[in-house]
């Protein structure tokens, strides 16, 4: 199993190119910009979390201009369905207690990130809720699967 690197990748990319044409429309996970945007080497128009970024606080949310918009990116960890509770309450506490580490924090924080620390039945919410809202934004568009 290997990491895939493929958005980071994408990410780059698109600060290359940006760099280099002056020009640049599009979204991505911004974490790999931050540097580049506090340089002044790139012009962030907003974030599409619901609240300003601490890394980068000048840079308004997209929701100030369009009420209602939020649009993150989460990540999670998950076991097989019929995981021992015992199980996923061990890898819920390790997973928290790192998360909880200061140095770990404080580097996310300053990449963009947000530490999301919570229990297993916060993270189900999320999941489902993240599910239904996106299925509403799919269906709205019309948009079919191939």
């Amino acid at each position: 199993m290997g990491a895939d690197l493929s958005d980071a990748a994408g990410t780059l990319d698109r600060v290359v190119h940006c760099r280099r044409t002056k020009r640049h429309r599009g979204t991505h996970h911004w974490t790999g910009s931050v540097e580049h945007i506090k340089a002044g080497t790139l012009r962030a128009l907003g974030v599409t979390a619901g609240k300003r970024a601490a890394a980068i606080p000048d840079v308004p949310t997209i929701a100030e201009t369009v009420p209602g918009y939020e649009a993150v990116v989460w990540y999670g960890i998950v076991a097989p369905k019929g995981t021992p509770p015992e199980i996923v309450d061990t890898l819920n506490t390790g997973v928290n207690a790192v998360l909880a580490d200061p140095k770990l924090e404080a580097r996310l924080v300053q990449l963009g990130g947000v530490p999301m620390p919570m229990t297993p039945a916060q993270f189900g919410k999320l999941i489902a809720d993240e599910t239904e809202k996106w299925a509403k934004v799919v269906k709205f568009s019309g948009a079919k699967p191939d």
